[in-house]
């Protein structure tokens, strides 16, 4: 198991993920669950409390893509320590004229998550998610949940597995 965390099996804890992850996370294999403090959610304070190495933890990021009038919206996992190319890759990929960081309550509201927990897993189904290669190499990632309150420990491979996932080179090292 990755840090000091009691990680238990996220089936049997689904109080401690919001309404569309736990309804999603019987799909994602080998999926623990753990309580935190949800004052420790950002991912460096959480790190730092809980003994879990940056390397060992992903970032999900919710992109506003915008082209024709259209706005269309992506997921774009990497790894702590790493930042997603955006307005390049992302970008380009997607086909968008221009792209943002989706704002906090859109983030929110189109997801059903809390801000600072918000995952890949239970994103609504038309939603690309794009995992970088060094997440879905890894062999355990701790992510969101859903809730500022809890983290989920999943293997890298089970989030290339997601409905919707693409596997890319979506990080600036």
């Amino acid at each position: 198991m990755v840090g000091s965390l009691d990680w238990e099996p996220a089936q049997e804890r689904t109080e401690l993920l919001a309404a569309p992850v736990a309804a999603a996370v019987g799909e994602v294999a080998d999926a623990r669950a753990a309580a935190i403090d949800p004052e420790l959610a950002d991912t460096a304070a959480f790190c730092e409390r809980y003994a879990v190495p940056l390397e060992a933890s992903a970032n999900c990021v919710i992109v506003a893509a915008k082209r024709g009038g259209e706005i269309s919206y992506a997921a774009c996992m990497v790894l702590a320590t790493d930042r997603a190319d955006v307005n390049g890759f992302v970008r380009k990929h997607l086909g968008a004229r221009k792209i943002s960081f989706a704002p906090m309550d859109e983030a929110t509201g189109r997801t059903g998550m809390e801000y600072g927990g918000i995952t890949p897993v239970g994103l609504p189904a038309d939603w690309p998610i794009l995992v970088d290669e060094a997440v879905a190499a890894a062999p355990q990632v701790v992510i969101g949940s859903g809730l500022r309150r809890s983290k989920l420990l999943v293997p890298g491979k089970a989030l290339a597995a997601l409905p919707g996932a693409e596997v890319v080179a979506l990080a600036q090292r």
